[in-house]
């Protein structure tokens, strides 16, 4: 069977076989008995039936009918039952196969690194993973159904009719290797019709990605009639596809029908003329077309098998590639944790950059002291993002060395070094369930005092209580039940919780009205009380009070000091500064923000 498929089709078969059917061995094998048992009845159905023809119309035994006839309602039973067990384990290990690679696509995805979907689509990725781990399960059952069920039948039956007429038997089937050429045919067509149909529904679930995390930008933009004719577009091919691979993959019908029908037609005429001829008994003949039309349905299936498995495979070539894809965070367990005391961040001479050629960090060198704030400034692109990407280890192939408390981060465990850092940003996410387990995404053990204390501090804990279930209402998606400072404050009472010695703020109040923004500032300064902070501002006023403020641009730190220092030094920041406040002295807006 599998030198019917192309050679990277059969790898990919025996690799599912090996990797995926061979620990359920014992099941399988249990399957493999319950088919024998239906093929033999199947096949001794074929045989009692020309018996009752000989009892009946050349014998005349009633007798002999009624134990004829108990033994094929006895067949059925067994048959019945037979088949009950068979798909029934069949069906309970395709759903442990599903689980298994669901399990294994989702955990090769959190050992991705952030640069992963860069250049990938995601819903590409949720395609394979959906699809792929299905397929799997798909092409086993294929396998043993065809292999097992249809096989063993056939088997039971070809035996049969050459026990009772070799010669009618080799007539019978001297037109399969007609149907084997047609059905090689038939799977490369397939396979290029199903690439296509995957491509055109990894499109539609992209655009319903889009439009869901975008809706309200969409809605703003009256937008919904354009993606109405992108979806209709998209969904336009996957019915072409999806119509071409249907004809494409019964097509093997017709052929099957017909050569079979030539098949039973030269049968008819021999069969007849030994009966005609020799005074064959009319319950042999009978037996033997039994068997013979019996044959059909697994034979058609048979034909069928190379076509659907070569669908199939497409999701199952995409599940391995993204499983056998390097993973962007290798497994670091054999590493030390990390062993942080006071938190000092040191950058010597980092270089970066995202694309070859396009340097985007070019030798930053400084330090981040313990229980002090040291702001990043400067134009958009400049590289103070970049800055907290490589200290929280999102990529690793950078020039350079950064350290905390002297010891090189890319030498000990990403996890460690995490538990070490907490982050605020901008816009920060929140996972699909309640208040409660999105604070305690920070420190999952804590206990409802903690919790309620790191609400507090965040100034959350009073809308909480406000809000109908309290802690234990949900959030909705990506946070949509709350407003963007009641999710900042969430993100900082998150990052409260986790008791981290360093904190990086990448511009906490930004898009934030005046309330809100006082109230985040405040629990802004209840974290970083103590701690190593980093923070991004393009608000000036929110970093004034820093005690070491960088101005970077073009990957360089140009100017660095605190904030009257670099005033009176009437550089990059002083002009920064003085488009900001045009009209006010620098001393009125620090004594505002002191």
């Amino acid at each position: 069977m599998l030198e019917l498929l192309a050679s990277k089709d059969a790898s990919i078969v025996r690799r599912i076989l090996r990797e995926q059917a061979y620990p359920h061995w014992k099941a399988y094998g249990f399957i493999l008995v319950m088919m024998a048992i239906a093929a033999a009845s199947t096949a001794l159905m074929a045989y009692l039936i020309g018996s009752i023809v000989d009892v009946v119309y050349v014998e005349r035994n009633f007798p002999g009918t009624v134990v004829v006839a108990t033994a094929l309602a006895v067949l059925c039973l067994i048959k019945g039952l037979a088949r009950y067990g068979q798909e029934l384990q069949l069906a309970r290990i395709g759903n442990r196969i599903v689980a298994e690679c669901q399990e294994r696509i989702f955990d090769k995805l959190l050992r991705e690194n952030v640069a992963y979907f860069a250049d990938k689509s995601s819903a590409q990725y949720m395609a394979g993973a959906i699809h792929g781990a299905a397929s799997s399960a798909h092409v086993l059952n294929l396998l043993v159904m065809s292999l097992g069920r249809d096989i063993l039948t056939v088997l039971s039956l070809v035996g049969l009719m050459f026990w009772q007429h070799p010669m009618l038997s080799l007539i019978g089937f001297g037109v399969m290797p007609l149907a084997v050429l047609g059905v090689q045919k038939l799977m490369l067509r397939a396979r290029e019709i199903a690439r296509n149909e995957f491509s055109a529904s990894a499109a539609i679930m992209q655009t319903m990605q889009e439009t869901i995390q975008g809706f309200r930008t969409i809605k703003a933009f009256n937008v919904e009639q354009d993606l109405r004719s992108r979806i209709a577009r998209d969904i336009q091919s996957i019915e072409k596809a999806s119509n071409n691979l249907a004809a494409v993959s019964n097509r093997s019908g017709p052929l099957t029908e017909t050569l079979g029908g030539v098949g039973i037609a030269l049968v008819c005429l021999y069969g007849g003329y030994q009966f005609l001829q020799q005074g064959d008994s009319p319950g042999n003949f009978v037996t033997f077309m039994t068997a013979f039309l019996l044959t059909f349905d697994p034979l058609r299936r048979l034909a069928r098998l190379n076509v659907d498995l070569s669908s199939s495979l497409l999701a199952s070539h995409i599940y391995f590639d993204l499983m056998d894809s390097p993973a962007g965070e290798p497994d670091d367990s054999h590493l030390p944790q990390l062993n942080s005391s006071s938190g000092m961040v040191r950058f010597r001479d980092v270089r970066f950059s995202y694309q070859p050629d396009l340097p985007v960090l070019r030798g930053i060198s400084f330090v981040a002291e313990p229980a002090k704030v040291t702001a990043l400034v400067g134009p958009s692109g400049g590289g103070k993002s970049t800055i907290f990407n490589l200290l929280l280890r999102f990529y690793d192939d950078k020039q350079g060395r950064i350290t905390i408390d002297d010891q090189e981060i890319a030498e000990i465990r990403r996890s460690s070094l995490r538990r070490s850092i907490a982050h605020v940003g901008q816009d920060n996410f929140l996972l699909r369930g309640s208040v409660r387990d999105n604070i305690l995404i920070g420190r999952p053990d804590a206990t409802d005092e903690q919790l309620e204390a790191a609400a507090k501090a965040a100034h959350a804990h009073d809308f909480i209580l406000e809000l109908k279930e309290g802690y234990a209402s949900q959030v909705g998606e990506l946070g949509i039940k709350l407003s963007h400072g009641q999710r900042q404050r969430i993100a900082v009472a998150r990052a409260l919780i986790k008791d981290a010695p360093i904190i990086l703020l990448d511009e906490p109040t930004a898009a934030l009205d005046s309330e809100s923004e006082s109230k985040v500032q405040q629990a802004v300064k209840r974290l970083c009380a103590g701690r190593t902070t980093l923070v991004i501002a393009h608000r000036l006023n929110t970093i004034m009070h820093a005690d070491q403020i960088l101005v970077i641009e073009g990957g360089k730190i140009v100017e660095s000091g605190r904030h009257d220092d670099l005033i009176r030094k009437n550089g990059r920041y002083a002009r920064y500064f003085h488009l900001q406040f045009p009209d006010s002295p620098a001393g009125v807006a620090h004594s505002a923000e002191r």
